[in-house]
């Protein structure tokens, strides 16, 4: 069995802003913003969601393949990848543009933002989900990616029979509330954060025992606090998992999303996944970097 992972595959610029974005952006300026952050450490790594989620499910034991595209610059991305035993049958370079760019600020909360450039990742549609069964994919994600990758990838996943998690991110104010209505229902589970919930219940009208109807089950992870999972109706509040220490944020909802996909390709509960997921996602916040974490656990 494998796992179709529709999303990007970015470079990750990471710095580190010793201070409190609070204590920097004063709420009455906003019209005429004007700042400058000192960051005195920065990395670049390997990113986006796909490659993100891909090394999760990866490090569980699942077959994950990333279906995104890379830049002229991404030989080095697709040679990690096949290293790490993760297939790139489904990875495009796209030649006369760079790879997706994403510049990561952190603060002492971390609180973060982000500057992205999405590069080859706009030709993201020109990937389609066909010859699932030969490829044994019995499961899919709809990740963040290019607008009209999300939407045809979405359609293309339910014409297959292949069930998806549809998870928006910061890809979600792209569309309006009738597309996420129907991203809804083409989609088996949904997957989502407390602030991205509460957008896709603004633009849609529909509460989250509502959402959680029309599809297999919804989550809306809350962070430190754990997650919440609706199912038919009903709401399950899944515990954190403590961290060893607080180290870097940057993908930590990208490896919940690899433990969630492992667990549904194991046939398992959706709260046993979203357990899984809290315990990827503490293991990820510890170490510096989205993709640079090794599993201390045997999955059960």
């Amino acid at each position: 069995m494998a796992v179709l992972i529709c999303g990007s595959l970015a470079f990750d610029t990471i710095m580190t802003f010793e201070g409190r974005f609070a204590d920097q952006i004063l709420a009455e300026q906003l019209h005429i913003l004007n700042v400058s952050f000192l960051v005195p450490s920065l990395r670049r790594d390997f990113g986006g969601c796909a490659g993100n989620i891909a090394y999760s499910l990866n490090l569980l034991g699942g077959k994950a393949l990333p279906m995104a595209t890379l830049g002229s610059d991404g030989s080095e991305y697709l040679q990690r990848l096949e290293k790490l035993g993760i297939g790139t049958d489904f990875v495009r370079q796209v030649e006369d543009t760079y790879t997706a760019q994403a510049m990561i600020m952190t603060d002492m909360d971390n609180n973060q933002i982000t500057a992205f450039h999405p590069g080859a990742m706009m030709q993201a549609h020109r990937n389609r989900v066909e010859n699932a069964p030969a490829h044994g994919i019995t499961l899919g994600i709809v990740a963040p990616d290019g607008r009209d990758a999300m939407l045809e990838h979405a359609a293309q996943f339910h014409a297959a029979g292949v069930p998806f998690v549809f998870d928006p991110g910061q890809g979600l104010p792209m569309f309006s509330g009738d597309e996420l209505k129907h991203f809804v229902d083409l989609a088996t589970w949904v997957t989502v954060n407390d602030y991205e919930a509460r957008m896709l219940c603004e633009r849609t009208g529909l509460d989250f025992a509502e959402l959680s109807l029309r599809v297999e089950g919804l989550v809306v992870t809350l962070g430190a606090a754990g997650c919440e999972v609706w199912v038919a109706g009903t709401k399950t509040l899944v515990p954190p998992v403590k961290a060893q220490q607080v180290v870097d944020p940057t993908g930590c909802g990208d490896a919940w999303r690899g433990a969630l996909l492992f667990g549904l390709e194991q046939g398992w509960p959706l709260v046993r996944c979203a357990a899984l997921g809290s315990r990827m996602g503490a293991l990820k916040i510890a170490t510096r970097g989205p993709q640079n974490y090794q599993l201390d656990f045997t999955p059960a």
